[in-house]
């Protein structure tokens, strides 16, 4: 069962970008996509980088380093199929945006 936290203010991620938040220790990148709010780890599993700085077109991000595709909505990657990223639940709480985390992934 997933707990929330929350981790950004609605207002400060425009619709059509993303952004890096850290959660205890960890970064997820958090994403706008016309008011719906997805989550997903934040490093590329290619190459570490920071998915949450690359380029947001179309529901898909591409990593800064190494141009490498995902899907914001589930992590799956397009460029290499094997190689997703997790997504999180999110939810919108009085302006806030909460990302669902495991149990296991709460503790540092």
């Amino acid at each position: 069962m997933s707990e929330f936290v929350p981790v950004a203010d609605m207002a400060s991620l425009p619709s059509g970008h993303g952004r890096t938040v850290d959660v205890q220790g960890r970064e997820f990148a958090l994403f706008n996509l016309d008011g719906e709010f997805f989550a997903i780890d934040n490093t590329c599993p290619h190459k570490g980088g920071p998915l949450g700085t690359g380029s947001l077109k179309d529901g898909r991000v591409f990593c800064p380093l190494h141009g490498w595709e995902f899907a914001v909505k589930t992590g799956a990657c397009l460029t290499r199929p094997d190689r997703s990223v997790k997504s999180y639940p999110t939810q919108v709480r009085n302006g806030q945006v909460w990302i669902g985390l495991d149990a296991e992934e709460e503790k540092p």
